[in-house]
Formats: structure tokens, C-alpha cells, sequence
């Protein structure tokens, strides 16, 4: 991050000699107003008689003087703004672009809600740490360094004033932030409970609803809202007691040097002006060490923040790019069929969720005892076992089995989404980590159990896999999708804009999108996982209809629920608890494969 930085670093130069500048002006002003007021109104330099041309030149410098500070600090602020503001923009998108690039168990390790967090809050308060170091640490220091300077050289028994004030003041800044700093991590991980919570029920408000589950919802957030709430009051009670103090010992210090400096003007050592003028000085020092102890404040909020963004930025995708693709053995070397699709002997176990997650799974349960679900917490398990199974280019297979079986978990080691814990994953007769990932992935066109749609307008949802297609394309593929004569319903027909996750469709809709999206990307093989069941019988046979007939090189794995549906494939797999137990013809599995026999007898009767 600190290169990032640099490349603004003239930004922070100027913020910073403007910044010199601004507190220049601060410390000359006392110096002027105690010459207006010894040699201007009591006239101690001319035997008692005021000097109004005095008053007016030096009141006209003064003027000028501020005007000068007001327009270096302007100019210091937008500089600083600058520095920060396009730091920030830097990391937010690099941040973004690390996260893009992770693989799922990745981003479920992190959490959605979290990520949100780092991307948006944290990246906020690494933009506060950068704005005020530069602008406040600079200001800080002048004013303790300078302003101690100044004050020494109009008397020097000040000395004892602030050998007195300073160790105070520090003992009260170490303590608050000694206090707080533990605490905002934690502050950090509070949003993140409360983001994920919001998230949850933003997109699942159709369900809350539909199961009278607001109160349940409401005591979640009440839940993760009051644990943010305590844990940032706490912080603020503690900063709460760091300006009183400070206020107590500025003011005890200005009536110390008040009556110091006093005794030293009936003595006639000093001037009434330069008693001012102390004044002054000293509450500048006390009140730079009070700016220093907020940017400490800051700088230690920033430093969890940077921290847990160096979480992400560290964090390198479990999925690659193959040693296959690294060494140039991609192309030519290997002669396989394109769309050819081999699992030999894969077995494979979900990874394990990190203590974190477990953390904030147990954070968000509205059970008081914290539990959750096992599965939640990823408990060891095989979710697919010794799978041997070879599909031919261009041949269709469905893939049946109970809910639980493994048979989502099988095809999203096609596309690479996780890899075979054992075993291989063949497509085109090579093994999936020896590609490249964007070129195995376009060799597959992948429609998932939950349609995903963009808010943006039905053309472009369609057209996300290949940007460049023709209006004719996408209508093509939107008429094999079953898709076309809906869409020319809609208001504004291709342009009709779609609300955020695809509401303002039905789920039938969203599905007929997917598949038209899947079909325009034209892949080699198109993986279908229970992506017709919003469909009616009449219409999803119209789309397998012209599926064989406009795509009959095209490799189909298809995830069916119904039996309806996997009869129209070439051979059909069945999965139980992660095993491959039959795969052939409907006819062949009826006679020899017992577990397809119950699917089929619960669904069509005996």
C-alpha cells in the first residue's frame, strides 16, 4: 500500500508546505498583537502615548498575514484531499479486483458482509489516516516545536510551566489510547456482523416475509446493532475524558504563566503584549498535543483497518492459473475433443471454514447459546467419493440424485469454482489446473441453481459472456431460451431495465435469461444445474427441442429433479451420498439401479 501512496507523493508535499505555511501565520500573529498592544495602545516604547499609525500598519500586516494563512490552508486541504482521496480510490479498486479474483471458499472464509466492510469503511479510514498525517501531524509538531521555541524566548521560567504541563498531558493521551486501540479491531468486526445481517435480509426479504419472520430478523440485527453500539460507546466514553482533561491542564497552565508572567511585568522583565502573547503560545502546544492525540486516535483506527485489508491483499487465490498453462503445454500438445468432460476416481470435501467465520456464525445465531448448524461450521466430510465417470463431445448426460447427493458439487469442479480434493477433472482430455483459468472457463457456459442478474437492462444481462455479440445473436439465443416472446412483452422491450438480483422478473424469467446468457457464449459444453425447474413442462420441452437442434455439438450436463427431464438425455447419472451408483440409458437404470428406480417410482408411481 505504501507504493500506492507514493505515487501521490507530491500531492503531500504541497499539502505539506502549504500546511508550514498556515502555521507560520499562526505564530506570527501573537508576536504582532503584542506589538500593537505594548507599543500601539499603552505606547510603552513612546513614553506612554499610544501609536495609532502603529495600530493601523500592524493591524493591515495582520490582515494581510491571515488572509496568506487562510489561503495556505485551503490549498493544504485540497492537496491533502487529493493525496488521500485518490489513495483510497487506488486501494478500492485494487481491493475489489483481489476479491474478484478469490476463489468461493475464499470469499466464504472472509463473508460477504466483511468484505463489504473492508471495501467500503476500511479504505474510509485509511483515507482519514492519510488526509490527517499529512495535514494534522505537520501542524501538530510545528506548533509544539515552534510554539515552545517562541514561548522560551519571551522568558524562560515558562520552562517550569511546561515541564509540569507536558508529562500530564502525554500520561492522558497514553492512557485513552492504550485503552481504545484493542478495541477497534473489534469495532471492525461488529460492522462486519451487522453488514452481513442487513445483506441477509435485504436479499431474503421475500422469505422473511413469507415466514412472518420479521421479529426473528429484527432481534438478529437488535443483536449484532447493540454489540456494535457497546463496543463503539465504549470507545467514545473513553476518548470522552481525554478533552476535559486537556482542558484542565490548558487552563491551569494559562493561569500559571498568567501569574508568572505577571510578576515579572511589575518587575518590568516583561511586556503585558508578550504576556498575551505567551497565552497564546502556550495554548497552541497544549492544543497541538491535543490534535496529536486524535491523529493517534485515527492512526490507530487505521492500523486496524490496514490490517485487515492486508488480510485481503495477501490473500492469494486458491485457484490458478496451472503449471500446465505456465509451462506452454496448453494448445497443440494435447488433441482431445474440445468438449469432452472426465472425472477419474475425484473425491472431494468442501474446505474447512475458518474461526472467524464459526465466530461470526455464532455472532448472528438468535439462539443465546451461539450454536449453529454443523454443516454451517464445515464439519470434515467427503461430499463426493472415487466419482469415475466420462462424458463424450457433444453427448448429453443428466445427473439425478437426492437433494444432498453431490451433484451440484460435481460439475462446479468443471469450471474450476473449487478443486478435487483426489483425482482428476478431464476437459478436452486435459486436466482442468493445467489451463488457464479464463480459457477453461470459456470453454464452459455454467447456469446455476440461483439465476443471477445484473441492474442493468435485458440486452446487456445477456450478453455479459460475449460483449461484442449482434443484436441478432442474442435474439437467436433468447428465442432457443424461450425467451424472446416475454421479453417483447416488456415495456421497453431488450432495454426493459432489471431490478437488483432480477425481482422485477419471475423466477421462470430469470431462467430463460440465464440460459439465453449461457447459450450466446457458445462454450463447448453448457452445464444446466436445475436451471428449467421454474420452467412448465410445455416450455421446457420447446427449449430442449431447439437446444438438439441448433446445438447438437454442444456438450450438456444437465442437473435434473425431474425424471421428465433427464429422460430426454443420451445416459443419465445417479448419485447417492457422493457416489456414482448407475449411469446409462432410462430403460437400462430401471432395470439394474435400484436408486433410480425409487426416484422414479416416487415421482411417475410404480
Amino acid at each position: 500500500m505504501l507504493k500506492i501512496l507514493l505515487k501521490y507523493w507530491h500531492f503531500a508535499l504541497l499539502a505539506i508546505l502549504f500546511m508550514i505555511c498556515e502555521v507560520a501565520v499562526d505564530m506570527i500573529q501573537p508576536k504582532l498583537m503584542a506589538t500593537i498592544v505594548d507599543d500601539g495602545i499603552l505606547g510603552l516604547s513612546g513614553n506612554g502615548t499610544p501609536d495609532l499609525q502603529l495600530i493601523s500598519s500592524t493591524g493591515l500586516i495582520m490582515l494581510l498575514v491571515v488572509l496568506a494563512g487562510g489561503l495556505s490552508g485551503i490549498l493544504s486541504g485540497t492537496m491533502a484531499n487529493f493525496c488521500s482521496q485518490r489513495f483510497g480510490n487506488d486501494i478500492r479498486k485494487r481491493c475489489f479486483e483481489r476479491i474478484m479474483h478469490l476463489s468461493f471458499e475464499q470469499t466464504d472464509a472472509f463473508t460477504t458482509g466483511s468484505l463489504i466492510t473492508r471495501i467500503t469503511n476500511d479504505v474510509t479510514q485509511l483515507e482519514r489516516l492519510v488526509q490527517q498525517s499529512v495535514r494534522g501531524f505537520v501542524r501538530c509538531i510545528m506548533f509544539m516545536v515552534v510554539g515552545t521555541i517562541t514561548l522560551l524566548s519571551l522568558n524562560q521560567h515558562f520552562l517550569v510551566i511546561l515541564a509540569i504541563a507536558f508529562p500530564l498531558v502525554l500520561i492522558d493521551i497514553i492512557f485513552i489510547l492504550w485503552r481504545t486501540n484493542p478495541l477497534f479491531m473489534r469495532l471492525q468486526k461488529r460492522i462486519d456482523s451487522m453488514n452481513t445481517v442487513i445483506r441477509e435480509n435485504i436479499n431474503g426479504a421475500r422469505l422473511v416475509k413469507a415466514f412472518i419472520q420479521e421479529e426473528r430478523e429484527e432481534a438478529r440485527f437488535g443483536k449484532a446493532n447493540q454489540a456494535l453500539v457497546k463496543t463503539q460507546l465504549r470507545i467514545l466514553i473513553l476518548m470522552s475524558y481525554l478533552r476535559p482533561v486537556m482542558n484542565i491542564i490548558l487552563n491551569l497552565a494559562t493561569v500559571a504563566l498568567i501569574w508568572i508572567g505577571a510578576i515579572h511585568v511589575q518587575r518590568g522583565g516583561m511586556q503585558p503584549g508578550e504576556v498575551m502573547a505567551a497565552v497564546t503560545y502556550i495554548s497552541q502546544i497544549l492544543n497541538g498535543m491535543m490534535m496529536l492525540a486524535m491523529i493517534f486516535q485515527t492512526l490507530s483506527r487505521g492500523t486496524a483497518s490496514y490490517r485487515r485489508l492486508k488480510e485481503v491483499f495477501d490473500t492469494e487465490p486458491v485457484i490458478r492459473d496451472g503449471a500446465g498453462a505456465e509451462a506452454g503445454l496448453i494448445g497443440d500438445h494435447y488433441n482431445g475433443e474440445g468438449g469432452a468432460v472426465e472425472f477419474r476416481g475425484v473425491t472431494f470435501t468442501y474446505p474447512k471454514r475458518t474461526d472467524d467465520r464459526a465466530e461470526l456464525t455464532r455472532s448472528l445465531s438468535p439462539d443465546p447459546s451461539g450454536s449453529a448448524p454443523e454443516e454451517e461450521l464445515g464439519e470434515d466430510g467427503n461430499v463426493l467419493r472415487g466419482i469415475d465417470l466420462r462424458i463424450e463431445s457433444g453427448e448429453t448426460l443428466a445427473i439425478v440424485g437426492a437433494t444432498g447427493s453431490g451433484k451440484t458439487s460435481l460439475v462446479n469442479l468443471i469450471p474450476r469454482f473449487y478443486d478435487a480434493t483426489e483425482g482428476n477433472v478431464l476437459v478436452g482430455d486435459k486436466d482442468v489446473r493445467d489451463y488457464l483459468l479464463t480459457e477453461l472457463r470459456e470453454k464452459v457456459a455454467f447456469v446455476p441453481q440461483k439465476n443471477e442478474l445484473f441492474s442493468t437492462n435485458i440486452r446487456d444481462n445477456i450478453r455479459i459472456g460475449r460483449p461484442d455479440a449482434t443484436e441478432e445473436e442474442i435474439r437467436f439465443a433468447a428465442r432457443c431460451a424461450q425467451a424472446d416472446d416475454f421479453i417483447l412483452q416488456q415495456p421497453e422491450g431488450y432495454d426493459t431495465a432489471v431490478a437488483e438480483g432480477g425481482m422485477s422478473l419471475s423466477g421462470g424469467q430469470r431462467q430463460r435469461i440465464a440460459i439465453a446468457r449461457a447459450l450466446l457464449k457458445s462454450s463447448d459444453i453448457l452445464i444446466l444445474d436445475d436451471s428449467t425447474s421454474a420452467l412448465d413442462l410445455k416450455t421446457e420441452a420447446a427449449f430442449y427441442d431447439a437446444l438438439h437442434e441448433h446445438f447438437d455439438s454442444l456438450t450438456c450436463i444437465v442437473i435434473a429433479q425431474r425424471i421428465t427431464t433427464a429422460r430426454r438425455a443420451d445416459r443419465i447419472a445417479v448419485l447417492d451420498h457422493g457416489r456414482l451408483v448407475g449411469c446409462g440409458t432410462h430403460e437400462e437404470l430401471l432395470d439394474g439401479c435400484p436408486v433410480y428406480q425409487d426416484i422414479c417410482s416416487s415421482q411417475m408411481g410404480a
